[in-house]
């Protein structure tokens, strides 16, 4: 196995009645804070007036920055970047789902450089080298963005969605109340699900030399999923399944499952090419690629890893044929996603055409033509997971 090293200083607040500790975190960054959010949900379920108030009370000026879009747009990081330097922001206070604080993080970054933020996620690359602190109050358990140094930004105008990884984007704490995610619809519970499910995946569906523990981890969190998911769909307001969703959505991307494994992610980058294009949410793009995903790259010389998986995340009896088994798995996982989670199964009923197939096979496959992972796959490759879709 690979060696490694583990870092990850964002201090965590965890729990009810954890905001009484915003003010006195927020002022040891300074006075001045902008206030990040989405389309309002945070004011429907009284969690902005909460968060003023503390503001208040700590002393601080607020500045407000409201609006941020699902799959965040590359003009609210620019907008945001902007107020920093015009109002001379401290901190940065992202409260929202993975959109919010990934936007939010870009513009921390954005506030400390001269050039476009875009720059961070084009052809230019431009280092990330410095970032304002940031810090996050989560309402959505599914993309970990709260505990981890990445973000991915959407540019509607190029057709693109660009992920990257910063150590300077970390927040420096973060709030994690489970029952600010007790408005979560269905729909979108069900899909953070599946976002947590894919980061776990992503990284589990690897045949390097490994921890054992590491893949107990993994397998446990991935039952853990399939155990409160349906639970919170049922009981939005169940303190348990919501608790069990949130943690379990930061350690599955904070960086300590991977555990020195350096194979690249495979559903990710072809998800990022749908939403891009058709804006659909990450999570039911995840749900629709991944067991398609698994079954085109299952052969003899992998098929122990989907054995494991199915024997111990979803109890499929071992003893049978090893295909056997590993398809059962891959079954499974498919009836969790559209049966029990509810989530749509074709391109067709999301409105994903065939006419953008090869735009964004050969995108997710970047200019080396080959999207390295699990089972490296060329263009031609993608499209057919594509096609296994409709």
């Amino acid at each position: 196995m690979n060696s490694f090293v583990y870092d990850i200083p964002v201090k965590v607040y965890f729990g009810e009645n954890q905001l009484g500790h915003l003010g006195e975190e927020l002022s040891k960054f300074g006075k001045r804070v902008l206030l990040t959010y989405g389309g309002g949900s945070i004011k429907r379920i009284g969690l902005y007036d909460k968060v003023m108030a503390e503001l208040t009370k700590a002393g601080l000026e607020v500045f407000e920055l409201s609006g941020i879009e699902p799959n965040p747009r590359i003009e609210s990081v620019r907008k945001g970047a902007e107020m920093c330097k015009e109002h001379n922001i401290d901190v940065l206070l992202a409260v929202g789902g993975g959109s919010t604080i990934d936007a939010t993080k870009f513009m921390a970054a954005g506030a400390c450089v001269d050039h476009d933020p875009w720059d961070f996620l084009n052809e230019k690359w431009a280092p990330i080298e410095k970032a304002l602190p940031i810090v996050s109050i989560l309402t959505l358990s599914a993309t970990g963005s709260e505990m981890d140094m990445g973000g991915v930004i959407s540019n509607l105008d190029t057709r693109d969605k660009i992920g990257r990884l910063a150590r300077p984007m970390l927040p420096r704490v973060s709030f994690l109340d489970p029952t600010l995610t007790y408005s979560v619809s269905p729909y979108q519970t069900a899909c953070g699900s599946v976002d947590i499910f894919s980061h776990i995946i992503e990284v589990y569906f690897n045949m390097e030399p490994d921890l054992y523990m590491l893949d107990c981890f993994m397998e446990g969190m991935m039952k853990t999923i399939v155990k409160f998911a349906p639970v919170a769909l049922r009981e939005p307001e169940n303190y348990e399944a919501r608790a069990n969703l949130m943690w379990t959505s930061s350690w599955a991307i904070n960086g300590f499952i991977n555990g020195g494994k350096r194979k690249a992610w495979s559903c990710h980058p072809m998800e990022h090419e749908l939403s891009a294009i058709y804006d659909i949410t990450h999570g039911l793009g995840l749900a629709l690629l991944t067991p398609r995903w698994m079954e085109y790259c299952l052969d003899e010389s992998n098929v122990s890893k989907y054995v494991q998986f199915a024997v111990n995340v979803f109890g499929v009896d071992g003893s049978q044929e090893p295909m056997v088994v590993a398809r059962e798995g891959i079954r499974l996982l498919a009836k969790f996603f559209f049966d029990t989670l509810g989530l749509p199964r074709t391109f067709t009923e999301v409105g994903i055409k065939r006419e953008d197939y090869a735009v964004m096979a050969r995108k997710a496959c970047g200019a080396e033509g080959i999207l390295r992972g699990f089972k490296d796959l060329t263009p031609a490759d993608v499209e057919k997971i594509f096609e296994m879709c409709e």
